[in-house]
């Protein structure tokens, strides 16, 4: 599924901390770089190990049985990475969008699904790389912590505009509870469930993760 992964003994890399202390964390100044995640699978296929950590393996199985519906038409997946999640979900789907920044990643993803002629795996980098579509699923994993305030707020905007009525869009992100005061998954599913019109379904929080599943209004 997503752009990342964490360690549950780990925060969110890029913005651990805060200006000062007792102030709301906040996103990072800018968007997290492309080159930065090349670099990252540069050095590792897997940056996340996406494909062999329990905690990974538990949240995806989480996260499809979290799913409204048995069945979508249309579903687009940003941040798909090494697209361990893209070939679950392309079970449920009738089609499959599913996008990462880096080309290797976008490479791995597209090997995961190879046998799938309904998933198609496109390098994009959002805000700017945002499908010109509409889907009744859209899928964000770990994705939305590492863009900007302006960024995110573009990214919103625009995953609520393409995401069709009575469609839902579900949001997995990392929770930093460890460590605490972090800008993670608290925050991004926050400005994500303050979208007007989004309807909550589901909602899970453990001690790694948080879930939370809205659907458009019709």
């Amino acid at each position: 599924m997503p752009v990342t992964g964490r360690s549950p003994r780990r925060g969110v890399g890029h913005n651990r901390g805060v200006a000062e202390a007792g102030a709301a964390p906040r996103p990072p100044a800018a968007s997290v770089s492309q080159e930065h995640f090349t670099g990252m699978y540069l050095a590792k296929t897997d940056p996340w190990d996406n494909a062999t950590t329990w905690h990974n393996r538990r949240k995806y199985a989480v996260t499809l049985a979290g799913l409204p519906r048995e069945r979508y038409r249309s579903a687009y997946e940003p941040g798909c990475a090494i697209g361990v999640m893209t070939r679950m979900l392309a079970d449920r789907c009738d089609e499959l969008l599913a996008a990462d920044c880096v080309d290797e990643a976008v490479a791995t993803a597209r090997e995961q699904v190879r046998d799938q002629p309904h998933v198609r795996v496109e390098q994009a980098m959002l805000p700017a790389g945002l499908p010109d579509a509409t889907f009744d699923l859209i899928m964000i994993g770990d994705l939305l912590y590492y863009l900007s305030a302006g960024d995110l707020e573009a990214v919103l905007d625009g995953l609520v505009q393409r995401l069709e009525p009575d469609g839902d869009i579900v949001s997995v992100h990392f929770r930093d509870r460890q460590t605490g005061g972090n800008y993670d998954g608290a925050q991004v599913h926050a400005a994500l469930a303050a979208r007007p019109g989004l309807e909550p379904l589901v909602h899970h929080e453990d001690e790694w993760f948080l879930l939370d599943v809205l659907r458009r209004s019709p």
